[in-house]
């Protein structure tokens, strides 16, 4: 498996994954939407996206990063904010090569760490991040406000 940045050229296949991603977590498909908002990201550069590609040039998954920064500890953080793999390819460890590129990102930008949200019914991401090396922060309320 290569596990590289997305470019551009990624489009297609990348919100093809994209939107299957959306629709795990019951999102209407939106195939369109998902190209807008990706070359989005792209063009304003506030998102880092890696990619996990086979030997046919297939992307079998990908996950999204967005830059934070934390006041108390006056460092840059990194919001793990998307996190998938096709089906069909999981099992065969992608994700924790895609969370391995994530983790070098997150110390080549001299930042403090990183943090993700899942929810509580994702079994496979509630069973895969501990053993990626991420703790489970139970002492802070994360609260949400939504227009």
């Amino acid at each position: 498996m290569n596990y590289r940045k997305a470019t551009l050229k990624d489009l297609a296949q990348l919100a093809q994954l994209f939107d299957a991603y959306r629709v795990f977590y019951r999102k209407e498909t939106d195939i369109i939407g998902a190209k807008e908002f990706l070359t989005e990201r792209f063009n304003q550069q506030d998102a880092v996206i890696f990619i996990a590609e086979d030997s046919e040039g297939q992307l079998t998954g990908f996950t999204q990063l967005y830059p934070l920064f934390s006041s108390t500890r006056m460092q840059k953080l990194w919001l793990l904010n998307d996190l998938f793999v096709n089906p069909n390819t999981r099992g065969k460890g992608v994700s924790k090569g895609l969370i391995e590129q994530a983790k070098r990102l997150v110390k080549e930008s001299g930042a403090c760490g990183m943090f993700l949200e899942t929810e509580k019914s994702n079994t496979i991401g509630n069973n895969l991040y501990p053993v990626s090396g991420f703790k489970l922060n139970e002492g802070s309320n994360y609260y949400e406000w939504s227009v």
